[in-house]
């Protein structure tokens, strides 16, 4: 089974982000490690990564006429793009949100998802292993 995950602003350059947030692994890094355990899973995990809205939209779009699931980890734009959260809206299947840091325990503006109330579930503060926990949980959903 195909499965959607995507990438919001910066992620691409998590090579440059604070590595005590964001980790060690740059976004290939990312990015293999995301399709490997995807694949234990029985997943084909398309990872993609924009800085544009636009382009994460037509992706949501996309998934949503295909009935694909999706993994969003939507970065800045989960606390501010209604747009993003409209066309997350439209899917009918899964949509897990996903954060490398927690953000609870960040600055307070990143306190608010505007993505998360039409969610099937968010998992935040485990690095790279919110990725892997996405999956397991989609896995679970699929039964």
């Amino acid at each position: 089974m195909k499965v959607l995950v995507l990438n919001g602003p910066n992620l691409g350059r998590l090579d440059l982000r604070d590595s005590s947030v964001y980790g060690k692994l740059d976004f290939a890094g990312l990015k293999l490690f995301i399709e490997t355990q995807g694949a234990a899973l029985g997943f084909l995990a398309d990872v993609r990564q924009s800085d544009s809205e636009v382009d994460i939209i037509s992706w949501l779009h996309e998934a949503a006429e295909a009935k694909i699931p999706v993994i969003i980890n939507p970065a800045a734009f989960t606390h501010y793009s209604y747009a993003i959260r409209d066309a997350a809206e439209m899917l009918t299947s899964p949509l897990i949100e996903v954060h490398i840091s927690n953000p609870l325990r960040r600055e307070e503006f990143r306190h608010t998802s505007v993505i998360s109330g039409i969610a099937s579930g968010t998992i935040a503060g485990f690095g790279p292993d919110s990725y892997r926990l996405a999956l397991i949980a989609l896995k679970e959903m699929q039964k």
